[in-house]
Order: C-alpha cells, then sequence, then structure tokens
C-alpha cells in the first residue's frame, strides 16, 4: 500500500491508516483529512470509496461534481431500526463496511487515543455498538490486573468495556446509564485507574496507553454520572450540568456536518439534550 495521500500527497499517519487504508478504485490512498473534505461534498464516497478513483475526487473538488457515468446506481438500503445491534454472521457486509467507517470518524471526532493493539476490537465494534448510537468518548483501558488490550466507550445510554487478549475472542461488557450510580479516579504517574461503581460491585479499569487521555475521559464521564450527588443542585452545578450539554451538542453538530448523523437524527438528539436543561 501507498504510504502517499493520492490527493494532498501527504504521508499517511497511522490514524489514516488505523482501520485499513481509505483505498480507491485505481490503488491509489487518501488521508482521513482529505476523505473527510471531498465526502462533505459527496456523502456517497464515506460508503463506497474503493468505487471512486483519484480523477474522480479532482474532478469532484474543482467543479463540485463526479461525471456521472461513474456513479453506479446503489441498491436501496434496508431500513434498520434504532438501536438494532446484528451479531458477527447476521450483518450485511454493506452495512458492516459502512458502520466500521462512521465509528473510524466518531473515534476520531472524540480525539480517542488508542494503541495499535485495539485494532482488533476496533473492527468487532459494529457488532457491539447499535447501528444508530454514537460515540460521546473514548479512551485505552483494561481491566485491573490483566493484560488484554481494551478500550472504554461512552454512548449516551451506557458505557461499554472491549477487551482482547492475544488470539482470543473479543469480551464485551456493557454498563447502562442507569446501573451506574458514579464514577471515582486513583491519580498514578504511569497507570491511572477509572471505576464504575455500578449496583452490584465496583468495576475498576487502568489506563496503560496514554495517562492524560484517561484523566481526559475521566473528566468527561464524571460531569455526567457525578453531577447530581449532591443533595441538591447548587448553581455550580447546574453550570457544570449545562456545560456538559452544550459540549454534547457541539459534538453532535460535528457529527451532522461530517455526514455521520442524518437531520433526524441530530433533531432527536438534540432534542434529548435541550430536555434535560428545563
Amino acid at each position: 500500500m501507498s504510504n502517499i495521500c493520492a490527493l494532498c500527497s501527504a504521508e499517511l499517519t497511522s490514524i489514516d491508516t488505523l482501520l485499513g487504508e481509505n483505498k480507491l478504485s485505481d490503488g491509489g490512498n487518501l488521508c482521513n483529512k482529505c476523505l473527510d473534505k471531498v465526502s462533505s461534498i459527496h456523502q456517497e464516497l464515506l460508503y463506497s470509496l474503493n468505487t471512486f478513483s483519484i480523477r474522480d475526487i479532482k474532478s469532484l473538488v474543482e467543479t463540485g461534481k463526479i461525471q456521472s457515468e461513474t456513479i453506479e446506481q446503489q441498491p436501496q438500503e434496508n431500513k434498520i431500526e434504532s438501536m438494532t445491534v446484528f451479531a458477527s454472521d447476521e450483518m450485511p457486509s454493506d452495512l458492516y463496511k459502512r458502520r466500521l467507517k462512521e465509528i473510524k470518524y466518531q473515534l476520531e471526532q472524540v480525539g480517542a487515543n488508542l494503541s495499535m493493539f485495539t485494532k482488533g476490537e476496533i473492527k468487532e465494534l459494529p457488532h457491539i455498538l447499535a447501528v444508530d448510537e454514537v460515540i460521546l468518548a473514548a479512551t485505552d483501558a483494561q481491566f485491573i490486573k490483566t493484560v488484554d488490550a481494551g478500550m472504554l466507550l461512552v454512548t449516551p445510554k451506557r458505557i461499554v468495556s472491549v477487551s482482547k487478549a492475544m488470539f482470543a475472542p473479543v469480551k464485551v461488557n456493557t454498563y447502562p446509564n442507569e446501573t451506574i450510580s458514579e464514577v471515582s479516579f486513583v491519580s498514578n504517574s504511569i497507570s491511572p485507574v477509572i471505576k464504575l461503581h455500578t449496583e452490584n460491585k465496583i468495576v475498576e479499569f487502568e489506563c496503560f496507553c496514554d495517562r492524560l487521555d484517561g484523566e481526559r475521559f475521566y473528566d468527561f464521564i464524571h460531569k455526567i454520572y457525578n453531577q447530581n450527588k449532591t443533595p441538591e443542585d447548587t448553581p455550580e452545578t447546574k453550570g457544570v450540568a449545562s456545560n456538559l450539554i452544550f459540549e454534547q451538542l457541539e459534538k453532535l453538530g460535528k457529527l451532522r456536518e461530517n455526514g455521520i448523523l442524518t437531520e433526524q437524527e441530530f433533531a432527536e438528539q438534540k432534542k434529548k439534550l435541550l430536555g434535560q436543561l428545563s
């Protein structure tokens, strides 16, 4: 595979190739920045990039259009109900590829700093997350006192732990919002610990890959799960909650701009978040 972007000639980074190269029909590759640029003009590129050549891409950038003979009529997708999750052998391959691309962009949008050892877990995420489940935050983390590579994800409804040992199947543990009473953090110069306090137990995760990223992740989730732990809402507490909601709205807006969320999906999520301000 070429390590140069066919459009801007920049060297491809590890983030560009995290889930495999953005390959074109003529063998060239695009960096994520260029893919983001051209898919904002023509969203179909995000789902079927390998059917377009660099000539098509350059034509799109210059004229805003792609020659009509290049664009094939795509079969109409079956409508997938909200929060549907597919088993590995049930998910249509075209939906899997599209969902994997969406998840990749969501991880980039939230600034996830994941190690190279989480590639297997990332490839399983389309089977783990619902088809319309949005990633709000993510960090590299694994269960304490294990050697499994892993990650923690936050979505609007839950926290998900995905981990995998070498040559072993992926392990998924999910913690719905209503089961989490609070979260806490143990600072450490090498590997800080994030604790999820659930109804039945305390679950601990170590952040080996990036201490600062672990702290950033905790800073995000503690505003969600610890905001209602005081006897009464003070102005300061309400301010934190409002700031968190506006941050989430901003993230949703970016996902809509990049074509990951439709206008309808954005409107639904926005309505839910604004309802929490009342």
